[in-house]
């Protein structure tokens, strides 16, 4: 044993970086010289079978640390990389695999452990593939759906009104007191009833979090970089979970949705319907969105909130039970500068892509150049259906110096002759109720959508021709054509070109 002999600089360079200490620290402890530890870890001076037990007595270590790799361990995983079909024509011979483990662990380490994340991720795509591509009848829509697009495939296909959640909305209301609605309630409410308390904090101690709940001071952090609308907002949702969380759950379960993280987001998305609904009870949001003629700028004025939180309040005013008399069926979809889709609700009957972009003629899109401005305008879909909509950006949190947050923006949107059938329904009411009063009743059809009276008569005025997208999109005139259609040959020639992509029309 004293003859035996062993190099494994790198190694004993390792241990000595693992504990911090420098060559003369270790040297000292070992009874060796620095330039003598300095040459081992070099490889040009052997560890003898003393220092060896010097080490392992010294450092707790175990001797199989020491020990090249040879054959086994890092060695054969190096060889199992180098053999994938990848790297053909790179394999390095066995002095090389030796050297490079036994030289640089670390790196060999790195390597493999990159390699089997490769292998992994080769896998998962194999399998995700094979699941699209069967028609299994095993496999329900759920399992082969991610959780956010099982969630929106829902909720954009009912309608956005939950009669339960605006029972529990209204009893959160009735605990708030004479000022529903006002931050101090919420604050008060939360402070009284559950013991919490609410603080902003400065954009440096909470830089991306809207909010941070500590459980055992019982404190709420809010971000400051919310505005004050989205501040009401986030405590009216921790009213609703703290105080009606059966609600949502029994909610999640009649809408049949399956997977702890598809009901997580669906419980988010719940949580904020019912918010909106005690910031905006809805006997008296209806009643002062019909006095304003459902203007969403003036009804964000009114209430103190912000496009967004309006149209999502509009889009729940349809399909009333329990004897609630219903609003206009309005829907709404949000889509950022990227052209994603964040959020659809009730837009069942709206052109949707299935993939792709959404049509680029629509005002949604237009918005962002824009930004405020609110844009009305009528369009008509490839089956004849006229819709009003309604386009708006809607500003992210509060920028930093040299952030660009998220913008979106958001149309709001309802089938053209539904609302004016509704809207004549109604007058015709009021004038009957006037006319037995003996006073003038209200006459004109769509007086009462406000920014319906800004455009002209779909008789006079052909409304905007829009599509699913592109891709589905049989129309031949449209020079806004982002990309050819997939139902149709192409039809190239290089005779004419049209404005479209690829030159198509």
């Amino acid at each position: 044993m004293a003859d035996s002999k062993i190099f494994a600089g790198p190694r004993v360079r390792r241990i000595r970086n693992k504990l911090d200490l420098t060559q003369t620290a270790m040297a000292g402890e070992l009874g060796i010289s620095p330039s003598y530890l300095n040459l081992i870890e070099r490889n040009q001076r052997p560890l003898t079978a003393q220092l060896v037990l010097k080490l392992v007595a010294t450092y707790k270590i175990d001797v199989e640390e020491l020990q090249p790799s040879g054959d086994t361990g890092s060695v054969s995983a190096l060889r199992e990389v180098f053999s994938d079909p990848l790297l053909q024509g790179e394999l390095p011979g066995q002095s090389e695999l030796l050297e490079l483990s036994d030289g640089a662990p670390n790196a060999a380490i790195g390597i493999v452990k990159l390699y089997r994340a490769y292998c992994e991720q080769q896998e998962r795509l194999s399998d995700l593939s094979r699941l699209l591509g069967e028609a299994s009848p095993v496999l329900n829509e759920e399992t082969q759906r991610l959780p956010a697009d099982t969630v929106r495939s829902v909720f954009e296909t009912i309608p956005w009104c939950f009669p339960a959640l605006e029972t529990a909305a209204a009893r959160i209301v009735d605990a708030l007191g004479a000022k529903p609605a006002k931050m101090e309630s919420l604050l008060n409410l939360l402070r009284s009833a559950h013991g919490i308390s609410a603080q902003v904090l400065p954009v440096e101690v909470m830089p991306v979090w809207r909010k941070r709940f500590d459980r055992h001071s019982q404190r709420l952090f809010i971000s400051e970089r919310l505005p004050l609308a989205d501040r009401a907002l986030l405590l009216a949702e921790e009213l609703v979970v703290l105080r009606e969380s059966r609600a949502l759950d029994e909610e999640i379960d009649l809408l049949k949705i399956r997977g702890d993280e598809a009901r997580r987001l669906a419980r988010a998305e719940l949580a904020r319907y019912a918010a909106l609904a005690v910031l905006m009870p809805y006997e008296r949001f209806l009643r002062t969105a019909e006095r304003v003629f459902y203007d969403p700028v003036v009804l964000a004025t009114r209430f103190e909130t912000g496009f967004s939180q309006i149209a999502q309040r509009l889009s729940s005013l349809a399909n009333r039970s329990g004897g609630n008399r219903a609003g206009l069926p309005f829907f709404m979809f949000e889509v950022d500068q990227a052209g994603n889709v964040l959020r659809r609700l009730g837009t069942k009957g709206f052109p949707r892509a299935g993939f792709g972009g959404d049509c680029p003629k629509l005002a949604v899109h237009a918005a962002f150049a824009k930004p405020g401005e609110l844009l009305a305008e009528r369009v008509i879909t490839p089956q004849k259906q006229v819709f009003l909509t309604l386009s708006c950006t809607v500003e992210g949190v509060r920028a930093g110096a040299g952030e660009r947050p998220r913008r979106t923006a958001i149309l709001l949107g309802l089938e053209d002759e539904e609302a004016s059938n509704r809207v004549k329904a109604l007058q015709d009411k009021v004038a009957a109720a006037a006319r037995a009063a003996g006073e003038a009743g209200e006459t004109g059809l769509g007086t009462k959508i406000a920014h319906a009276r800004l455009l002209a008569d779909v008789a006079q005025v052909s409304p905007v021709a829009i599509g699913t997208s592109c891709r589905l999109c049989e129309r031949q005139d449209c020079v806004a054509r982002a990309a050819p259609p997939l139902t149709r040959p192409l039809g190239l020639d290089d005779l004419t070109q049209g404005f479209g992509a690829h030159g198509l029309t």
